[in-house]
């Protein structure tokens, strides 16, 4: 994304093999937004909550290099247009890496689009969208990242529906030297996140809320020695991930910047070959 903060919570130890549910509490900080952040339930949940006066977030005290992580959601529902809500990992200064998950907001009965882009050295632009399967608003989905220095793969509830490879044989930047922060933000996109930007916030249906819980992860830090994972060295998707991942593509993603012929007349991305 190319605008505010996302990802969430991890009780994350600085040794490279721990599995962690993390405590709210514990591993990470209210960045923005003041009391519209609120961690409940003895730190094993958070809300975020936009109002018109502000919207909120929230980042790890912590970064990391590399890791496999698990962040259960609950969407804003009902008529949720011009809201985002953003999920993400990433570093700091021009040159920034940064993986994203981005929800953005719809009118009642409409889906959510699930946005999802990759930066490199400050270069993004690869975004891919999907609609989801199911109603994200109804009940806690599970949203993964595995990144590890051979690929980074999205997941919904276990599915995978996409992984972004290392081409740095093709002259590719990758994310693999700069460690990232977890952040999450719920706030007023409006000016481009529905329809680009035709449809407006209804603020009359404010406070808008998300909700977040039940998160796992198994992390490295930038000092200790990934290679213990099992996680770690993994370059190709099981067969049974491999048609999970086709069956998303060919049914529920509605945009792919390695498809978009009229953005790049002279040829795409080199990262697109593979």
């Amino acid at each position: 994304m190319d605008l505010l903060p996302c990802f969430l919570l991890v009780s994350l130890v600085l040794s490279s093999s721990h599995l962690v549910s993390a405590n709210f509490y514990n591993d990470f900080d209210i960045t923005w937004g003041n009391d519209r952040a609120k961690i409940l339930d003895n730190g094993q949940r958070l809300q975020l909550t936009l109002d018109q006066s502000s919207g909120s977030g929230f980042q790890s005290k912590n970064e990391y290099l590399f890791g496999k992580i698990d962040m259960q959601i609950k969407l804003v529902p009902g008529n949720s247009a011009g809201t985002v809500t953003a999920y993400y990992l990433s570093s700091q200064g021009d040159k920034h890496n940064e993986i994203d998950f981005e929800f953005l907001g719809n009118l009642s009965g409409d889906p959510y689009i699930m946005h999802t882009n990759v930066f490199s050295q400050g270069k993004g632009g690869r975004e891919q969208q999907f609609y989801l399967w199911f109603d994200p608003t109804a009940d806690f989905h599970t949203y993964s990242l595995l990144w590890n220095p051979q690929q980074i793969m999205f997941s919904v509830d276990g599915t995978p529906v996409r992984v972004f490879k290392n081409s740095e044989d093709l002259g590719v930047a990758y994310p693999k030297n700069q460690a990232m922060r977890i952040y999450s933000s719920l706030w007023n996109a409006d000016n481009w996140a529905t329809r680009g930007g035709a449809v407006k916030i209804d603020w009359s249906k404010s406070p808008f809320v998300a909700s977040y819980g039940n998160f796992k992860a198994e992390t490295c830090s930038a000092s200790s020695d990934c290679s213990v994972n099992s996680w770690y060295g993994a370059e190709a998707l099981e067969s049974s991930e491999q048609q999970k991942l086709e069956w998303v593509r060919e049914n529920y993603m509605i945009y792919n910047y390695c498809s978009d012929s009229k953005r790049f007349p002279q040829g795409f991305p080199a990262e697109c070959t593979r």
